[in-house]
């Protein structure tokens, strides 16, 4: 694979969440853009690390913005 591009099995190890979790959020549109071709799910790195600077935080009650509207964000 490329280095630019993660597999779910790959991100979901580099979260230390499981595929599972990265199918509902695919599911539900919460977690990172993908891509899907011929039935593949494949991250992109720069989206992979912009969803991670998208929530960063300094305390587990800080809000984020999700979709541009500012709220508290539950996994």
């Amino acid at each position: 694979m490329a280095s630019n591009r993660l597999t779910s099995k790959e991100l979901a190890e580099r979260w230390n969440i499981s595929t599972e979790t990265l199918r509902y959020w695919r599911w539900n549109a919460t977690g990172p853009l993908y891509v899907k071709m011929n039935g593949v799910i494949i991250y992109r790195l720069e989206d992979v690390e912009q969803f991670e600077k998208d929530h960063l935080r300094r305390h587990t009650a800080d809000n984020v913005l999700v979709n541009g509207v500012e709220g508290k964000m539950g996994m």
